[in-house]
């Protein structure tokens, strides 16, 4: 059984989802992949899970570093859940790229190289953003692409984090004329 509480923060309110493990999902309203993976017929119920994930929300959006980890349950195939441990130990108020979280994936499984896409792809999927930091990945050249959340909460939360900013950009879309 799935488990469903919400917590209203500076940027939104999220959802988050549990079982009988532990956290499940995290997603802002209205993200790409929104409550993905949540059973039709959870529950809405306040569980010891749901306030530690507040607690520990409350403290980062005071731009303050949690010093625990609510108790998570990553579903996902092993690609993804090996991706998203690395994206675990991506240090507060830092970015890494795609590349170089790919190299790392490939040094961990025996392979000499790892699509820097594909590694995009489970990054895109954590289902739980912010606490599995995926808004710490950023392009080969700085470009903040590839937040389920929305770009404008991806350069939020690397704000709120006091991240390096300088050398980071949105990337312009263009148009065909």
């Amino acid at each position: 059984m799935q488990y469903t509480a919400v917590y209203e923060s500076c940027l939104g309110r999220i959802l988050l989802a549990g079982d009988h493990v532990g956290l499940t999902g995290l997603w802002f309203e209205g993200q790409k992949y929104y409550a993905r993976g949540l059973e039709p017929d959870h529950e809405e119920k306040e569980l010891p899970m749901f306030r530690e994930a507040r607690q520990w929300l409350d403290i980062y959006f005071t731009g303050r570093e949690p010093e625990f980890m609510p108790v998570l349950h990553m579903t996902g195939t092993p690609f993804q859940q090996l991706v998203w441990k690395l994206l675990l130990k991506i240090p507060y108020g830092t970015v890494t790229t795609y590349g170089r979280l790919a190299g790392e994936t490939a040094k961990i499984m025996g392979r000499d190289h790892m699509s820097a896409q594909a590694v995009g792809g489970a990054v895109g999927h954590n289902p739980i953003s912010v606490i599995i930091p995926c808004h710490r990945v950023v392009g080969s050249h700085g470009s903040l692409t590839g937040y389920a959340g929305g770009l404008e909460k991806k350069v939020d939360l690397l704000t709120c984090e006091g991240a390096n900013m300088e050398k980071l950009f949105v990337p312009v879309r263009r148009t065909a004329l």
